[in-house]
């Protein structure tokens, strides 16, 4: 008897620690893989995956800062839940200057913005154009302004003058992924032109209609046509420096019409412009011009006679759409919101001291940190794959947590990683949130594993300097996320 219970001591007491250091071992096992496979030794690789209680799972490079793309918005939404709340709100508010005699507004009407990053934009989470402007428009009439004689003040100062990010290269400044912040955002700080191409490659490309407009704006087209399914090969240049845009490249022959989407340099002035032609079609007579509030002796909104208030929807709603679509422009405008409530000024200056100080305060390490923009789309962001983890663990203890998660993109579902290990079963993909990241040889994520015992394990994986094709790439790191899905 003594000897049957002293054999299954030993056995039971050696199956355990075998089946656990095999689990891991087995994700160990194929980063051990990767760095023998020329795809990831010609690339700057680095890997961490921790448990609950933050020990290492595995790892490869976990200290080393890496090129994180979009996996920083991560970073940007969720120090912006812990310090604004799930229900904060920004606010867009229309006011006038002098006074309302006989049904005329002897003054200057107001659009004083706050920030709103969905103001005017077309996502459903927004209030509908038509339906902003008609609020506006009843608050005019109830205050009994039927003609304005005076100008529309377009006044974007909630936030400092920053529209282009110092850190971005000057290639991303006219695609739509390049929109920036602005205190009075609108449609998302993007424009939408409609352009006819030519019957025969070479032929010119017509533009036809551009929208929202920007008053004064110049726009330097010089398409061409290209071959019937050579796509979409246009460059627009813009900065804020001048109302000056170059639009360069082909857009192919075939097509009655081809639209394209860029940004927008000057979107307070083009929420000015559009208001007040949609004032003008529904009876409410304006010869104004559309001023800056920056550039005209402007008064200060605490000194306006405000008429009416548009709030956006909450943050939860925001964050959710900024990580599983990965708006650069919504994280944008957040980064700089974590700035405007801690310190009071809204610069991407104040916005990076205030997200280290909310680290600071949720015990984060910040070692193996540094960051530019919101977005990622800086090549200045530098963040180590032990440094997520350890942010993923905090923001496991915040109250904001269950917003933050479900905000992350999961294999199989709409979203950024939909087509993310597409062979699994959805049982087993539904384990994942996390976010992806992409730039030119970049290719990251980051998030959580759930495991069957109900566990939060929490990972990266970030792959810089590759000169493979991404595809190629994807190989590899979705093995590596299929091993964490079966730990």
């Amino acid at each position: 008897m003594k000897q049957i219970l002293s054999f299954l001591l030993i056995l039971t007491s050696s199956l355990s620690p075998v089946n656990l250091s095999s689990q891991s071992n087995n994700i160990q096992n194929y980063i051990g893989k990767l760095k023998k496979d020329t795809l990831f030794t010609d690339a700057v690789v680095g890997i961490m995956v921790m448990d609950s209680r933050g020990k290492t799972v595995a790892s490869w490079n976990p200290d080393m800062p890496l090129l994180t793309a979009s996996t920083m918005k991560t970073i940007t939404t969720g120090v912006a839940l812990n310090l604004l709340g799930d229900d904060f709100r920004f606010s867009t508010k229309i006011g006038y200057s002098g006074s309302v005699r006989n049904g005329v507004l002897y003054g200057d009407l107001y659009i004083v913005g706050g920030g709103d990053p969905t103001l005017g934009s077309s996502d459903t989470l927004a209030i509908a154009v038509e339906n902003l402007f008609l609020q506006w428009k009843d608050a005019i009439s109830a205050a009994g302004i039927r003609r304005i004689n005076g100008n529309i003040v377009a006044d974007d100062r909630f936030f400092e003058p920053e529209i282009v990010p110092e850190s971005w290269s000057w290639s991303n400044l006219g695609p739509a992924y390049g929109s920036g912040v602005s205190g009075l955002s609108f449609y998302e700080n993007l424009q939408k032109f409609k352009f006819i191409p030519g019957i025969n490659p070479g032929d010119k490309v017509s533009l036809m209609d551009v929208y929202p407009g920007v008053p004064g704006m110049e726009y330097r087209n010089e398409l061409s046509t290209g071959e019937v399914k050579s796509g979409n090969r246009s460059s627009y240049y813009i900065s804020d420096l001048a109302k000056i845009s170059q639009i360069k490249g082909t857009l192919p022959a075939g097509s009655d019409s081809i639209s394209v989407t860029y940004s927008n340099k000057f979107p307070h002035l083009s929420c000015g412009w559009e208001f007040r032609q949609y004032l003008m079609k529904n009876g409410i007579i304006s010869d104004s011009q559309i001023k800056d509030a920056r550039e005209f002796n402007s008064l200060q909104p605490h000194q306006l006679t405000i008429i009416a208030e548009t709030l956006s929807p909450p943050l939860s709603s925001i964050v959710n759409v900024t990580n599983r679509i990965s708006n650069n422009f919504y994280a944008e405008t957040l980064l700089k919101m974590i700035g405007k409530k801690a310190t009071g000024v809204g610069s991407y200056d104040s916005a990076r001291v205030a997200l280290v100080r909310e680290l600071d305060g949720m015990g984060v390490r910040r070692k193996g940190f540094t960051q530019s923009d919101g977005s990622g789309l800086s090549r200045q962001n530098y963040v180590s794959a032990r440094f997520f983890c350890n942010y993923f663990s905090k923001m496991r203890e915040s109250s904001s947590f269950n917003t933050f998660f479900n905000s992350l993109p999961q294999p199989g579902a709409p979203g950024t990683l939909k087509s993310v290990l597409a062979n699994e079963q959805n049982e087993s993909k539904a384990k994942m949130r996390a976010k992806s990241g992409s730039l030119a040889n970049v290719r990251c994520y980051a998030g959580y594993v759930k495991r069957d015992n109900g566990e939060l394990i929490y990972f990266a994986i970030l792959t810089n300097n590759f000169s493979a094709r991404t595809t190629l790439m994807q190989v590899g790191i979705e093995g590596f996320m299929r091993e964490l899905i079966n730990y």
